[in-house]
């Protein structure tokens, strides 16, 4: 692979660390897109700079940690290009990431009708409504993004016990196999730090601060939803585009 030559050799003379002059130019390359389609090996940045395969574990490892990079076991090291999602609408997290080339999987952990009384207030149902509860772990490219837990009314929503959720969207599936989707709702987005087997299933470390979406959605009838979502917060961004005069578009990023 052809390597960016931007910002020269590391100076051997000063007092900055090999690594952290290694991070400036890697950060200034991944900046102008030089390593959009591919990033260069240990072994290519070890030889063009000059330096040891430590220096440069060091400074991919600060890289990663400031959210620039993805480093995944048995996998090429990648620029972690986010995914661009607008809030305000009723926007489906499959398409979202399916959209930008990467592939959505989905690991179901329970799928069963419940009793949920708090859920079941949340959306204006009697303490003993049955509820459809899906619970599923969102992956891109084979690795966790969320962890989505959802309670649908279960006499509306019953038929989606026969569904599989392995690569598939839940309004989907709900237009599928009950004949209706939400059309409306509102969605409220917080700061956590997760419990310890939450983290362990979303493979970030013990007290790692990340995301939760709570969602509510509505068809004509009524409340159809109530949806949990644990986001990693280092895949995750919130962004804001503005202008003059113009209110501001909040749109969520996931990096791949």
């Amino acid at each position: 692979m052809a390597l960016s030559t931007d910002g020269g050799d590391l100076d051997r003379a000063s007092p900055v660390p090999l690594w952290a002059q290694l991070v400036e130019r890697l950060r200034e390359a991944i900046a102008l897109g030089r390593y959009d389609d591919g990033f260069p090996s240990e072994h290519d940045l070890t030889e063009r700079y000059g330096v040891s395969r430590h220096t440069v574990r060091e400074a991919l490892r600060r890289l990663e940690q400031d959210g620039l990079l993805v480093r995944r076991r048995g996998r090429p090291t990648s620029v972690n290009r986010p995914i661009r999602q607008e809030l305000g609408t009723l926007y489906s997290l499959f398409r979202t990431v399916e959209a930008q080339g990467i592939e959505q999987r989905s690991r179901v952990l329970a799928l069963d009708v419940v009793a949920a009384p708090e859920v079941a207030a949340r959306l204006g149902l009697p303490d003993d409504e049955p509820l459809v509860y899906l619970k599923r772990i969102r992956n891109a490219a084979g690795v966790p993004l969320a962890l989505d837990e959802a309670w649908l009314p279960a006499r509306r929503a019953e038929p989606l016990l026969e569904a599989d959720f392995t690569h598939t969207a839940l309004y989907d599936e709900l237009e599928r196999h009950c004949g209706f989707v939400p059309i409306a709702g509102e969605e409220t987005i917080q700061a956590v730090v997760p419990s310890d087997e939450d983290c362990r299933i979303l493979g970030v470390e013990p007290g790692t601060a990340m995301f939760v979406l709570e969602r509510r959605t509505r068809d004509p009838e009524g409340f159809v939803e109530w949806r949990r979502t644990l986001l990693r917060a280092d895949r995750f961004r919130f962004v804001a585009e503005w202008r003059a005069g113009v209110p501001a578009t909040p749109r969520l990023t996931v990096s791949e």
